[in-house]
């Protein structure tokens, strides 16, 4: 098994020569580093000065998220409202059917009465 060691290995004064593989990790490196960097500084940028576009679009994103809730609401007021009418109307109408069920065998009773 032969293991090639860099030259400055063997001459210790002069720089340290680097496999292609450790040339490309650390060049890697060195854009990874510029671009948190460049990021770091963006956000502190957008951090300190908010921009108009996004307080404008938050503010209407805020208006439509009042009118949607008043829409809900007044949806649930209805549909509840509707539910509370449509049972006390049920309640109604089943004592009328039932009225008119007892009614109409009054009138049965009655006719067979008479025979």
């Amino acid at each position: 098994m032969d293991i090639t060691r860099p030259t400055s290995a063997l001459h210790p004064g002069s720089p340290p020569e680097l496999t292609p593989t450790e040339q490309e990790v650390l060049e890697e490196y060195e854009r990874l580093a510029d671009n948190m960097k460049k990021l770091a500084s963006l956000l502190d940028t957008l951090a300190s000065n908010p921009t108009v576009e996004i307080l404008d679009g938050l503010r209407e994103l805020e208006r439509k998220t009042s009118l949607v809730f008043t829409l809900l609401k007044a949806s649930v007021y209805s549909i509840v409202l509707q539910q509370e009418m449509g049972w006390g109307g049920g309640g109604d109408q089943q004592q009328q059917q039932q009225q008119q069920q007892h009614q109409e065998g009054d009138h049965f009773d009655d006719d067979d009465d008479d025979e």
